[in-house]
């Protein structure tokens, strides 16, 4: 091994170089590292400190790619596992990573400088539906920084960081307490108002594909179904595709979100029989449609057998929300009351994860069953019995 280089600067001061074999870069090219130290002890420490971490493999070679290159690069290596909807997302929720620290090279990123970041954007970050600079929701923070340690974690793997400057950071408590107690959240239906808007909707031309957004289908899958994936005789659906929007504006046609996502369900007798009315109606537009009508296969279809994507359907089933007086709340909003409702009935937790189309059952219960007061009614009447039945009536 080469002995350090003793060199004399203009002014006279002495600094000592050598040059350490730092590996090879991905592609096999040989990696030597210049270093240059004050003194010839600080030299050798630090070759000694290079030779022995590439000895037990943690050496992490210095360079110069930023956080926002490095995302550029993990997004193209999550399209391996990902689709193309789901890539735009993870891009939208890193949004303001890039803004605000996109420069700062990759290896000097800070623990720090992340928890401001968090802190800052939790105050100020909200772009869309708010007054500029209004609060940012936890949920969302928290979702940017999933994706956020994902993408540091990665370069750990990759060796380009030691460890993950994000690993412990945190929204706080103080925002989240905010977070809860300032933001408005829609409650999903209650019982009654989804039985308002189903007796409400009984003669509307999409009552069926209505029905299954009630029995806990993503509006995705509901404009996904095709009649080849209907049995009419013993009634089962078989949830295989979906039809999603990206930027509400491009429909996608693609398999579902996940391999437990692909299921098989029984439909309970309303959507059952509403499904045959409404295959019975499409075929009497067929005839009146004569060549006019196009027979795509899917299930939710205007009067020319055009697909009706999810877009129309959720305006749609607004207009009759409103139509009836009712809250206005989102389609998929509808997944939370019918998996809360199954929850309450006592279905089993596996069978209610199988049924909403996920693998973990512990997700789907925090997930969408909510608790609030009315549903503890029956532990208020227990403890009635528990206190001896026999209290007075409220007047």
């Amino acid at each position: 091994m080469a002995e350090p280089k003793r060199i004399v600067l203009q002014d006279g001061s002495v600094r000592y170089r050598t040059v350490v074999d730092a590996g090879r870069d991905e592609s096999g090219k040989r990696i030597q590292l210049t270093i240059t130290k004050d003194t010839k002890k600080e030299l050798l420490a630090e070759r000694s400190r290079i030779i022995a971490e590439r000895a037990a493999g943690t050496f992490i070679t210095p360079n110069k790619i930023t956080l926002g290159e490095w995302l550029d690069q993990w997004l193209e290596y999550k399209r391996r596992d990902v689709e193309d909807t789901t890539i735009r997302t993870y891009r939208l929720a890193l949004v303001h990573v890039r803004e605000k620290l996109g420069h700062v090279r990759l290896q000097e990123l800070t623990e720090d400088q992340l928890q401001d970041f968090v802190d800052e954007v939790i105050a100020t970050g909200r772009r869309k539906g708010g007054e500029p600079g209004s609060r940012l929701a936890a949920s969302t923070v928290t979702g940017i920084l999933t994706r956020l340690r994902e993408a540091l974690g990665r370069a750990v793997v990759r060796k380009l960081i030691a460890a993950s400057p994000a690993q412990y950071v945190r929204v706080s408590l103080a925002d989240r307490k905010t977070d809860k107690r300032e933001r408005d959240r829609p409650e999903p239906w209650t019982v009654l108002e989804v039985q308002t808007f189903v007796r409400g909707i009984v003669d509307d031309r999409l009552f069926a594909p209505l029905l299954l957004s009630l029995m806990g289908l993503r509006p995705a899958e509901v404009c996904g179904q095709r009649w080849s994936d209907v049995d009419l005789d013993d009634g089962i659906i078989a949830i295989t595709m979906t039809r999603t929007m990206s930027g509400n504006h491009t429909v996608i046609e693609k398999d579902t979100k996940t391999a437990a996502g692909e299921r098989s369900l029984p439909l309970p007798r309303g959507p059952w029989e509403a499904l045959r009315r409404f295959r019975e109606l499409q075929a009497g537009e067929r005839l009146a449609a004569g060549e006019g009508y196009t027979d795509t296969g899917y299930v939710v279809v205007n009067e020319l057998g055009l697909p009706v994507n999810t877009r129309q359907l959720r305006e749609h089933a607004y207009r009759l929300m409103r139509r009836h007086g009712l809250r206005q709340v989102r389609l998929y909003d509808a997944r939370h009351a019918v998996l809360k409702a199954l929850a309450l009935s006592g279905v089993p937790d596996v069978i209610l994860a199988a049924w909403a189309g996920h693998t973990n059952a512990a997700f789907t219960k925090r997930k969408y069953v909510s608790i609030v007061a009315e549903d503890m009614r029956t532990a208020a009447d227990a403890l009635d019995v528990f206190h001896g039945g026999d209290q007075k009536e409220l007047t």
